[in-house]
């Protein structure tokens, strides 16, 4: 793991955290974090947090939530049922468009992880490529938009392939050759899988052709609940689990293997060493360019209705 330019726990302190929680006198506060999907290595720094005891140190009682449908958090958020939910900064423009009283807290993953891949030995070496091919996909509208600004940029468009709904089923789809390529593969996972398999993934990354980058996993909060105390506190607890996380990266890996002994296997543990370079270090900190950049290229590419404020969308609350 990459080292962190700021070291928050020197390494004795680190060790006794990690055997166990250090509380704050009284009765934490219950706070409520629904993650996206199943626990995975995106997450790293909510467990690092959470095993260096950060949260008790702060006077907090997280509860790390894997929901049954990805869909749900940010609208359960929206309910007044959780204090956070994880999300993506693509989404927050539709769940915004689409009236949800969310709004951008902070960021766990500041990079964009989604790739356009392809097969080695197929004929597709460039994007120029695709011209013919059939292309996989999975969330109709976003993703059509984010092939066709690919295509643009080398000068095709999307009548120039065969878009292909492959319901989630990207690895699968590309392995029996129902598609030539898939978009919405990650660069820390299937494009993994893929190479663990010895299928030569061909990647291409969307930001290299025309697509803004984006945070990819970022934290919500209700707007009604935005000054909420334990908001801040929160997100200082994930900035300390990260920067633990960056130093300390083998000692947190064995704790969440150790709760989570279903992700032993070397698909999630490579996913794990690929991603430290990922992490956001100061979960807190908004780049309001890059949000701005990418609500005109949703507004540009009718995805969403209205190109409102920045602070519709995201907001910066000091940890």
């Amino acid at each position: 793991m990459r080292l962190h330019r700021r070291t928050l726990l020197s390494a004795a302190t680190a060790s006794a955290a990690l055997a166990g929680p250090l509380a704050r006198a009284g009765t934490p506060q219950k706070f409520t974090v629904l993650l996206d999907w199943f626990v995975n290595p995106d997450h790293a720094p909510l467990f690092a947090a959470k095993y260096i005891g950060a949260y008790a140190r702060t006077g907090l009682d997280v509860a790390l939530i894997a929901p049954t449908d990805p869909d749900l958090p940010p609208r359960l958020l929206a309910a007044g049922k959780a204090d956070v939910a994880l999300s993506y900064q693509t989404q927050l423009y539709l769940l915004v468009d689409q009236g949800l009283s969310v709004r951008r807290i902070g960021t766990l993953i500041d990079k964009p992880l989604n790739t356009l891949t392809a097969l080695g030995g197929r004929g597709i070496a460039t994007l120029h490529d695709l011209k013919g091919k059939k292309i996989g996909y999975s969330i109709a509208g976003v993703e059509e938009v984010l092939i066709g600004t690919m295509l643009k940029s080398v000068g095709l468009g999307l009548s120039d392939v065969t878009l292909v709904n492959v319901n989630f089923n990207l690895v699968s789809s590309l392995q029996s050759h129902a598609v030539d390529a898939v978009i919405g593969t990650y660069r820390t996972y299937e494009d993994i899988q893929l190479a663990q398999a010895g299928l030569n993934p061909v990647i291409f990354l969307p930001e290299d052709y025309g697509v803004p980058p984006s945070d990819e996993l970022i934290m919500l909060a209700n707007l009604k609940a935005l000054g909420n105390p334990a908001l801040p506190r929160f997100l200082a607890a994930v900035r300390e689990g990260a920067a633990y996380l960056a130093l300390h990266g083998d000692a947190v890996l064995a704790q969440f293997l150790k709760e989570n002994p279903s992700l032993n296997d070397k698909l999630d543990i490579a996913s794990w060493h690929a991603l430290p370079g990922a992490f956001a270090a100061d979960p807190a900190k908004l780049d309001a360019l890059r949000y701005i950049r990418y609500r005109d290229f949703m507004f540009a590419a009718g995805l969403i209705k209205k190109s409102l404020p920045l602070d519709t969308y995201a907001v910066e609350i000091k940890a």
